[in-house]
């Protein structure tokens, strides 16, 4: 167990639920999961935060279980991700002539470079929650991943801005804060779920990842590296359950038990003739569902789900098999039946379920590696992103806190394979690596990777 890496904590507030997960890397560079405790959430719609009192409600319940799971933990800071309707983006070019054109770029012209942006115009009532760069240009040099070090006039680039409603974004921090922690970062969660279901290659190859969570369905569209487009989707697996609830006449509980028990995302796919019985109220006639009508309300909403996604491709010329990646679907409502053939039949493109067991240690419990934590975890990667490029701003104490025997699997798995001193390393590097390159392609990362190369240049 590596002792030497801090403890990080995502707290993902959903509509649905909201989750606190704790995690540090172990020795090969994977996360391991020494805290977790989940809540069913009430203050939230469509990924806002409403009613704060609620919420923090629900934040205090989950941070009890995730003690409860490990009462060494103390829990302090935390990574918290945003959605929401409200959120929006835009591409913007922002460049700088240089003053000392005699040498080399800095980190520090990078640096200022991408300040600037954050004085870009966006309309009253919004905030700029991110500011990512995508490819830099030097003079008349372009696609430029890291400017540093090249000599120039004129250095450029083009940016991808996050904005948010400034209520929505206070009404977050404000029930993070009355439940005694502190927002370390806002993460868009498109982005935050990015990391944990994808790799490298998946970046490269171009993919578009769609999570769809319980108020809204966040969309994140990689190409050649670069993060090209995000959006939120105002539908989610809440609209889904409303929609049964409301075509067959149930109860919410009992739209939700079927969805999940009998549903499919293919009417096709549905057994004419099966039906559900469901019990009468107060001595009413109990009530026969079939199996095709339920499959009919989902697919409806489902479809309308996959079209925003399609628009959204087409708006950045990304349609058309130009994602050799696909699309990857995570979050709660991935779960659903036959869900890949319905999104690989109306965006035309390879379809497949992304689990955030990318870059957790094995050993872990199942309930962690299905796709509705997704977001959680890319959370402590997104941390682990900010701590391995800002050693020494970080703030997190060292320590020694183990895996609690109830979020280990019943029977461990076989002991990791045993390295030699050289593999070990070779190991930490291509994981750190491997992290450090993902976060850094489109984060303010991208600065924060170059420290290093500049220290080794001093």
């Amino acid at each position: 167990m590596n002792h030497e890496q801090p403890i990080i904590v995502g707290l993902d507030i959903g509509t649905t639920k909201i989750a606190a997960i704790a995690g540090r890397k172990n020795d090969y560079g994977k996360l391991e999961i020494i805290g977790f405790g989940r809540a069913n959430s009430n203050g939230v719609k469509h990924g806002q935060v409403l009613n704060i009192d609620e919420t923090i409600k629900a934040i205090q319940m989950a941070l009890d279980n995730c003690y409860a799971s490990n009462p060494n933990l103390e829990i302090g800071e935390v990574y918290v991700g945003i959605a929401g309707h409200h959120i929006k983006s835009l591409q913007t070019r922002g460049d700088i002539v240089r003053q000392n054109t005699d040498e080399e770029i800095t980190r520090r012209e990078i640096e200022q470079l991408v300040a600037d942006q954050y004085k870009t115009y966006i309309p009253a009532g919004d905030q700029i929650i991110d500011v990512i760069p995508q490819e830099f240009t030097v003079d008349n040099f372009q696609n430029i991943p890291n400017p540093i070090g090249y000599g120039g006039v004129k250095v450029g680039a083009n940016f991808h801005i996050i904005t948010g409603d400034k209520n929505a974004i206070r009404n977050i921090n404000r029930a993070v804060e009355k439940s005694n922690l502190h927002v370390k970062d806002l993460v868009l969660q498109p982005l935050a779920s990015a990391a944990a279901v994808m790799g490298q290659e998946d970046l490269e190859a171009g993919v578009a990842i769609v999570d769809i969570g319980g108020g809204t369905t966040d969309l994140a569209v990689f190409y050649e590296g670069i993060l090209k487009h995000t959006a939120v989707i105002p539908f989610g697996g809440e609209n889904i359950t409303n929609d049964i609830k409301t075509g067959l006449g149930v109860l919410k509980t009992q739209a939700e038990q079927m969805k999940v028990q009998f549903g499919s995302a293919l009417s096709n796919e549905a057994k004419a003739n099966a039906f559900i019985t469901i019990p009468g109220l107060r001595g009413m006639p109990a009530k026969e569902i079939s199996v095709k009508n339920l499959a009919n309300i989902i697919q409806a909403r489902m479809s309308e789900i996959m079209d925003f996604v399609s628009y959204h491709l087409k708006q950045v010329g990304l349609d058309n098999r130009m994602l050799n990646g696909g699309i990857v679907i995570t979050g709660g409502g991935s779960q659903l039946r036959h869900l890949i053939q319905l999104t690989e039949y109306i965006t035309g493109l390879n379809a497949r379920i992304g689990y955030p067991t990318e870059h957790l240690a094995s050993g872990h419990i199942e309930e962690l590696a299905r796709p509705t934590y997704a977001t959680c975890i890319g959370l402590i990667l997104k941390g682990y992103s900010d701590y391995e490029h800002n050693r020494k701003d970080f703030e997190s104490q060292f320590r020694k806190v183990e895996v609690p025997e109830n979020l280990r699997k019943a029977e461990m798995p076989t002991e990791e394979p045993a390295f030699s001193p050289e593999q070990l390393q070779q190991e930490r590097v291509r994981n750190r690596k491997g992290m450090k390159d993902f976060w850094g392609k489109f984060k303010d990362g991208i600065i924060d990777l170059f420290k290093e190369e500049e220290d080794h240049t001093l």
